[in-house]
């Protein structure tokens, strides 16, 4: 079971990252909250924004609408499986580094459209109880981005 348990944990967190921060002419950006996060959900490291899943939304909607061609790629996963939750779905935490690349064609971070390539890259621990995201923290190089986008280099 831990080994079934730690490749839907991470089945999800890939979704999360590859599926949920990509814009999808078929989906309204922001939906992977709906589809995956906990109604309680607390994201504690918000950049400013509110913790819980409106201000998450907003997040990826001001990132897609930045970057509408972004890709992101998840690259490795540490899965720590709990307990089955009361409904017998996947428990636990997972931690995903992912990198991403996309053109900028509107405004982030206060850096005017470039519409340049650029890359940058993230960690993020998640929490998952019965298989829906209930706690998120994150870290990204905002910095590395931010120079790519003021002198246009990736």
């Amino acid at each position: 079971m831990g080994d079934e348990v730690r490749t839907a944990l991470a089945a999800i967190a890939r979704r999360w990252v590859e599926e949920g921060w990509r814009h999808d002419d078929a989906l309204p950006d922001g939906h992977i909250v709906d589809e995956l996060h906990s109604h309680g959900f607390i994201d504690h490291d918000s950049g400013g924004r509110a913790a819980d899943n409106a201000g998450f939304r907003e997040g990826i909607v001001r990132l897609l609408a930045a970057f509408p061609d972004l890709r992101t790629e998840a690259r490795d996963f540490v899965v720590e499986p709990t307990c089955a939750g009361a409904s017998g779905a996947c428990s636990g935490t997972v931690t995903v580094r992912w990198i991403a690349v996309g053109t900028q064609a509107g405004s982030y971070l206060g850096a005017a459209p470039t519409n340049r390539q650029t890359a940058f890259k993230g960690i993020e621990i998640i929490r998952l109880e019965d298989g829906r995201i209930t706690e998120r923290w994150g870290e990204w190089d905002g910095l590395e981005l931010l120079a790519q986008l003021n002198r246009g280099t990736p």
